[in-house]
């Protein structure tokens, strides 16, 4: 299994949990903000630069059997990808195990 983290544009939320829906079973989605190669970005308030280092962003996780990862992967990237700076990231880890608290099931069955 694998966990799939997403960090995305919140302009594409929607979007993505649209096309995800019927792909996996589940996910969890937290609102961030942080910064990546451009440091944040140069707003202008009545006139006066100010610097906003930490920019609103979407994370979005799930767990995946290992055959849907790459489906996954291209999936997120296709939605999401606007070919400008900030359109997140993906990082993909591996689930030793996963366990439902309900019923006590494990694994794929878990998810």
């Amino acid at each position: 299994m694998k966990k799939i983290e997403c960090i995305i544009r919140p302009t594409k939320l929607k979007e993505l949990e649209d096309k995800l829906n019927s792909k996996v079973s589940g996910m969890t989605v937290t609102y961030v903000k942080g910064y990546g190669q451009t440091r944040g970005e140069t707003q202008f308030y009545r006139g006066t630069p100010m610097s906003a280092n930490l920019l609103p962003k979407i994370k979005v996780e799930f767990v995946v059997e290992d055959a849907k990862m790459q489906e996954i992967v291209d999936l997120v990237i296709e939605t999401c990808k606007t070919g400008k700076l900030g359109d997140g990231k993906i990082f993909i880890f591996d689930v030793v195990d996963a366990i439902r608290i309900r019923t006590g099931e494990r694994k794929e069955k878990a998810l």
